[in-house]
């Protein structure tokens, strides 16, 4: 482990143990319209392992794992419920969690 590298407690996908990670979330506050922008610029940026959208009250709305080398036909069915969802909501945030 790196000195200087925050560390995360989150629970296992597999078994719901807590461990500790060194993941970094980082948030951004965008309306409906921008909201499938921002999420194709995120998904091309390449170094992001998950996508959280929340809805204005803080509850989450969906999450998306994003594997690395992930191709287009496999993303199409994530970016049309992020065009679904940004139909539904006035604001939104995403949660970009990033290793």
């Amino acid at each position: 482990m790196l000195s200087g590298t925050p560390l995360m407690i989150r629970s296992c996908d597999l078994c719901y143990l807590y461990v500790m990670t060194s993941e970094t979330q980082e948030e951004f506050k965008v309306s409906g319209e921008e909201l499938l922008k921002k999420v194709k610029d995120i998904i091309r940026e390449g170094n992001a392992h998950r996508i959280i959208i929340k809805n204005e009250a803080g509850k989450t709305l969906v999450e998306f794992p994003l594997t690395i080398g992930a191709i287009g036909a496999v993303l199409a069915p994530v970016l049309a419920a992020v065009g679904a969802i940004a139909a539904l909501v006035a604001k939104c945030t995403i949660v970009v969690v990033r290793k």
